[in-house]
């Protein structure tokens, strides 16, 4: 093998970055979304093992695993070290060296876990060591093979040697294969006619246009112009019959192929044994991906030729020699070499920016083929990622008139148009996709014959339409008829799980998601939905340990973290607020822009009596969120808790410009006013706009006849009370009240001044039943939800959201809470002590 000098490698390094210089600034598009952004197995959290057990999108290979596997510019480079580790393993005299035999076998194993057709490199391994260092021809193996066959010779020990080296490395590879197969499970990936149609065509159709594809594979290799990111569909048109004119491209590769595999294998000599290795590496790498043993998932795929690029480099350099050195040729073949050179390197800059952005890279494609419906779905999706589904739409339809039978592509289309809120039209798309579903055929496996992802048109159906109350049983029907197909689906399991909690079947919801579970343990938002449906059937404890699982899976999962704290905030257990408040750090921590997290904080804050540190966190939540009505209230009712009236007031105002009709935050206002303020007129306003919304509030009409007592309109003070008793017949401080002001009105008569002794025993007990709680429960937080799963097709869930329920009190609470609730209340009797005082004419 030649020596590179150092003045070559740098001119080689040089070329290659001023070609590929303009790429550094193009974004991850394509395939890398879902093989980097989108891959859990690049996690730091992943385990190591599952690099092992996962192909290279991070799915496991008993499941959607093809051909394309692992990268072919990784596997490359160990597929090259392995072929130099082998031409190192002949010694002296034709001796056997075994250390790189056995590294060779190793980097063949890294080269394959790289991607599978790293194999191959044993193939070239076994035609170097036969042909070039041992010399053979094959007229030569043929006459030693009569010669042994006719008992006139015995095989020579050189040749012993050979066939002991070759053992070695084809039980190697048997050994590979062996692994490989039982990785997948003994299964052939599933493929669609979309992906490649030849592969389910009848004959001849089938075989015609698999040896049509050498030459385009060729020509690429020769002429790469016309470069396409996606090959699969109608790219190209099947070769249906003899007499279609592209056969005789096909008729001319194996012509020309078949003259250099001749001229390689018959005659000795350097040249012949160059021709050969070249030959070797563009066919041998190449044997995965010709359909020849297996289907592929791809008509033509430039990636695979990536290999095969260096034997035909080799040819063109060799052949490039060959022309040098004829004198008359010589300055003709330079300026060749440089007009190669020099117009590649423009193509390859050109080319570079094609890959800027997944829009500018399936443009490009759409103008060297425009018969491929998977392109015009793409430049819809990029389209769809800027929110621009006006022109998406237009891209998706493209690609349902291009393919009519394009399962995604109507898909795409349904999915546009619900978020175009064209619920209709949606719905029309999604049942013609469902429509075009392979049907079920008794005794055959329906999961082999339709694309996993296709299966999401049932979800994508039942999700749409059970926003409709009355077609949730139709949904509950789609969801099954899903899981029956396949049984492994796990998103139908979830799916229905999320249906089932809102049809209020919470035991059938546990059902579907321990079955999701049993598919996939691994999976943090099931462990979440999990722990959703224990807290719907009011199991606490179960649904805290689910949570924790989640969280133990995905420790910065942030919807656990909310809803844990919330789950051990409300437990009213002082042992878990600690717990409680690290959790809620943790979820400020991801989502620092949302106010629950620092309502919930000043919550807890609350709860353990620091005021100081409840305010700040308020303060916090109020910032990000002007308009937050649980935390503007509980802020002022911070403030009357802690004599500081004054305070509350300006937020009262925040808290009522937002929200007029906020009963509570009206009475707590109207009550500071009276109280601190001095402003009777103020505070017969609130209680006045309380009666306008809500005519039989007791509360507020019970107030506003303090105010007219203030006032000294007894008269009217009276009738209020009564018209207030009528309401609320068996609340007794209304009637002591009542007959307070009768007896003042008795003694106008006589006195100007009524006395009347108040037991202080009784009126603690009255001033408990006058004045309803004003702390606002916790409920502007988020409801938890199951999880629903998007409407793009791909397996991966939506976060799981929340509703605000905004005061809305808890219809049955524990003795626990009760007394808690009843601690809050101080600042509230602080009120009615002033309203004695008043009534009693103190």
């Amino acid at each position: 093998m030649a020596d590179v000098s150092l003045k070559e490698a740098a001119l080689i390094v040089g070329v290659v970055a001023a070609c590929y210089w303009n790429s550094l600034s193009c974004g991850f598009v394509f395939d890398d979304v879902s093989a980097i952004l989108d891959n859990k197995d690049l996690h730091p959290s992943t385990p190591l093992k599952n690099l092992f057990q996962n192909d290279f999108w991070g799915t496991p290979m008993s499941e959607v695993t093809g051909v394309v596997g692992r990268a072919e510019l990784l596997s490359s480079i160990f597929f090259l070290a392995a072929f130099l580790s082998y031409t190192k393993s002949k010694g002296p005299d034709n001796t056997i060296v075994w250390t790189p035999i056995a590294v060779t076998v190793f980097l063949v194993a890294v080269a394959t876990l790289c991607k599978e057709q790293g194999i191959t490199v044993v193939g070239i391994c076994c035609v170097y060591e036969v042909f070039i260092a041992q010399g053979y021809t094959l007229p030569v193996l043929l006459d030693t093979a009569v010669q042994i066959l006719r008992g006139k010779g015995s095989i020579p020990f050189s040749m012993l040697q050979t066939l002991l080296k070759l053992i070695v490395l084809m039980f190697s590879t048997l050994l590979l294969v062996v692994v490989r197969v039982q990785v997948i499970q003994s299964q052939l990936p599933v493929f669609t006619r979309f992906d490649n149609p030849a592969a389910v065509s009848p004959s001849p159709a089938r075989q015609l246009t698999f040896n049509y594809l050498l030459p385009v594979n060729a020509w690429l290799l020769l002429n790469p112009s016309e470069l396409c990111c996606d090959w699969t569909m109608g790219t190209i048109p099947l070769v249906e019959s003899l007499l279609d004119i592209r056969n005789i491209a096909t008729l001319t590769f194996f012509c020309v192929l078949g003259s250099l595999i001749v001229f390689s294998l018959r005659y000795p000599g350097d040249s012949s044994k160059t021709v050969l290795m070249a030959l070797c590496l563009i066919a041998l790498p190449f044997i995965p991906a010709s359909n020849l043993f297996f289907p592929v998932g791809f008509v033509v795929a430039e990636r695979v030729l990536y290999v095969p690029s260096m034997g035909f480099c080799i040819l063109v350099a060799h052949g490039w020699k060959k022309l040098s050195n004829k004198s008359m040729l010589r300055k003709v073949s330079w300026v060749c070499l440089a007009a190669v050179l020099f117009t590649h390197a423009l193509k390859t800059l050109h080319r570079n920016w094609d890959w800027e952005s997944e829009y500018t890279l399936f443009m490009s494609a759409l103008k060297v083929n425009k018969n491929n419906a998977k392109l015009w779905n793409n430049v819809g999706h990029a389209l769809e990622n800027e929110k621009n589904f006006e022109r998406a739409l237009q891209f998706f339809i493209q690609a349902t008139q291009v393919q009519p039978d394009d399962i995604g592509a109507h898909m795409n289309v349904g999915r546009t148009y619900k978020n175009l809120n064209k619920t209709k039209e949606a719905e029309e798309s999604y049942m013609i996709a469902k429509s075009l579903m392979p049907q079920v055929i008794p005794g055959k496996k329906y999961a082999a014959r339709v694309a996993p992802n296709h299966l999401n048109v049932y979800i994508n159906l039942a999700n749409l339409i059970r926003a409709n109350e009355s077609r949730l049983e139709e949904a509950d029907q789609l969801y099954r008829q899903a899981i029956s197909m396949r049984p492994d689906f796990k998103q139908a399991y979830i799916s229905r799980g999320e249906l089932l909690l809102k049809m209020n079947k919470p035991l059938k919801a546990k059902e579907a998601y321990l079955k999701a579970l049993e598919l996939d343990r691994t999976n943090a938002d099931l462990w979440y939905n999990l722990a959703i449906v224990y807290i719907e059937l009011k199991d606490p404890t179960e649904a805290l340990k689910n949570f924790n699982r989640a969280l133990e899976l995905n420790p910065t999962h942030k919807l656990a973290l909310f809803n844990s704290a919330l789950l051990m905030q409300e437990s009213g257990d002082a042992r878990l607020r600690p717990e409680a408040k690290q959790r809620l750090l943790h979820y400020v921590k991801e989502e620092p822009q949302d106010a629950n997290g620092y309502f919930n904080l000043g919550m807890l804050a609350m709860d353990d009596k620091k005021d100081t540190e409840a305010e700040a966190w308020m303060k916090k939540a109020i910032r990000l969120q002007p308009n937050f009505r649980s935390a503007l209230f509980n802020l002022a009712l911070l403030y009357s808790q802690t004599a500081k009236e004054l305070l509350a007031l300006p937020v009262l105002e925040d808290l009522l410009r937002y929200y007029p009709d906020h009963t509570k935050g009206l009475i707590l206002k109207g009550d500071i006013l009276m109280n601190q303020k001095k402003d009777i007129v103020g505070a017969k306003t609130c209680f006045e706009k309380i009666l306008e919304l809500d005519p039989n509030n007791v509360q507020g009409k019970h107030n506003l006849c303090v105010v007219y007592f203030e006032e000294r309109d007894l008269i009217k003070a009276e009738k209020c009370l009564v018209e207030t008793l009528a309401l609320a017949p068996h609340e007794e401080y209304i009637q002591r009240h009542l007959n307070i002001v009768r007896s003042k009105i008795a003694s106008l008569s006589t006195t100007q001044q009524s006395s009347l002794p108040v037991d202080g025993t009784a009126a603690a007990a009255e001033k408990k039943k006058s004045f309803q709680n004003l702390k606002e429960a916790k409920n502007e937080q988020k409801t938890p939800q199951a999880t629903v799963d998007n409407d793009k097709g791909h397996s991966k869930n939506k976060k799981l959201r929340e509703k605000n329920n905004i005061d809305k009190v808890t219809p049955k609470k524990s003795t626990k809470e009760i007394k808690d609730i009843e601690k809050k209340r101080v600042a509230a009797l602080k009120r009615l002590e002033e309203i004695e005082r008043i009534l009693n004419g103190e």
